[in-house]
């Protein structure tokens, strides 16, 4: 398909991602911020159909977009614009929350030819980090994943659990286990492990607020404290956190892909608590949820 020179160069300008797709949705064009935002170079999807789900867009309810209510399809069938919020997968495996704006392509007579999606990150809202400069301090930070480390999780919660004696609303606390981390350490060694907690960190981290805090607590456990998450919003939230994790994966040298699940413990912060009571009881409901067969998400039954 051939397009104005000067369409072409404005594009390519851009700081947003931009990809052109013909009536099939077989994309044609992908700018340099597209590479950039994605890591999906021009060479390896020019040709490919969006719905085979290279990007393999979901929403916030985990459903799969370019499968089902691809805005890219409903643009190139009406003609209407789109305007929508998504999450991306990366090529390295984690999702990214996005913005996507669709709009018809069309030729000199009005007659729809294609579709044209532009794309921005909404920010990395991954960790705390980023809302408080004077905790970047490396100390405070997981050399592999780039989260918070345990001692970082230890200050905000600290923090945390003052204001909740003073009386504030309290604070969920999530803590993760990835399931059958060792055996993706046998079977595939242990660099394609540390990549699979990259994308896992990256995926929880970009699951919540940018006023959430996220930590890797060690070996293959997390831990995200959420401020003022409402009892009923406990489940919500970490199954919000597993389905995340659940539709990432990481693609392997012979282009298969490896996905992981995680399990899933929560519970509040009560008065009285002390970092290890609090994380004791998120702890129980996290075995629990081992015990019952994993990729599941147990609540403190105190907490709702």
């Amino acid at each position: 398909m051939i397009y104005d020179n000067s369409l072409v160069q404005l594009m390519s300008s851009l700081d947003s991602g931009v990809y052109f797709v013909d009536p099939k949705r077989r994309i044609t064009f992908w700018n340099r911020a597209a590479e950039l935002l994605t890591g999906y170079s021009s060479e390896r999807v020019t040709g490919a159909c969006c719905s085979e789900n290279l990007l393999r867009h979901i929403s916030a309810d985990g459903v799969e977009l370019c499968l089902h209510g691809c805005p890219l399809a409903g643009t190139i069938a009406d003609g209407k614009v789109r305007q929508t919020q998504v999450y991306m997968h990366h090529r390295d495996g984690h999702r990214l929350p996005i913005t996507v704006w669709a709009a018809p392509l069309t030729d000199e007579s009005g007659r729809t030819i294609g579709a044209i999606e532009m794309f921005s990150d909404q920010g990395d809202r991954s960790v705390l980090l980023q809302e408080l400069e004077k905790l970047r301090h490396e100390v405070l930070t997981d050399s592999l994943t780039g989260l918070g480390n345990r001692r970082f999780l230890q200050v905000i919660a600290e923090t945390r659990m003052e204001a909740v004696e003073k009386g504030s609303d309290g604070f969920g606390l999530f803590m993760a286990d990835i399931d059958h981390f060792k055996k993706v350490n046998d079977v595939h060694g242990h660099n394609v492990g540390d990549r699979v907690l990259k994308m896992v960190a990256t995926t929880l981290g970009s699951a919540v607020r940018p006023l959430d805090a996220a930590a890797r607590w060690g070996g293959e456990e997390f831990i995200l404290i959420c401020p003022g998450a409402a009892p009923g919003s406990l489940a919500e939230i970490a199954e919000r956190l597993r389905m995340m994790v659940e539709h990432s994966w990481v693609e392997l040298d012979d282009k298969d892909i490896l996905s992981v699940t995680i399990s899933v413990g929560a519970t509040r912060a009560r008065r009285g608590d002390s970092l290890e009571s609090i994380v004791a009881r998120a702890d129980a409901c996290l075995y629990e949820a081992k015990n019952g067969g994993r990729n599941r998400c147990v609540l403190d039954e105190g907490s709702d």
